[in-house]
């Protein structure tokens, strides 16, 4: 039997796209959250890249997060910000 929990394969993608290429959203995209990808990359492109800093953030919190954390939180219950 598998014991990965279902949605947790997400996690460490969306932590390194997060991380590497937060400013474009795509760990946005990864988890499904097209309104909020899209909201990324307008702040992003009105800020010159600054708020690239809150994929980056978003990021190391998907990865630091336990496989059950992050499904509950981002795939099941779709929080889409912090």
């Amino acid at each position: 039997m598998s014991d990965k929990i279902p949605g947790a394969d997400k996690k460490i993608m969306a932590g390194i796209f997060g991380i590497l290429l937060g400013g474009l959203g795509i760990h946005k995209f990864v988890l499904g959250y097209t309104k909020e990808g899209i909201i990324q990359i307008v702040i992003t492109l009105c800020t010159c890249g600054i708020g690239s800093i809150l994929g980056l953030i978003e990021g190391i919190i998907y990865l630091t997060k336990s496989d059950e954390d992050f499904v509950k939180t981002y795939v099941q219950n779709k929080k889409g910000w912090f």
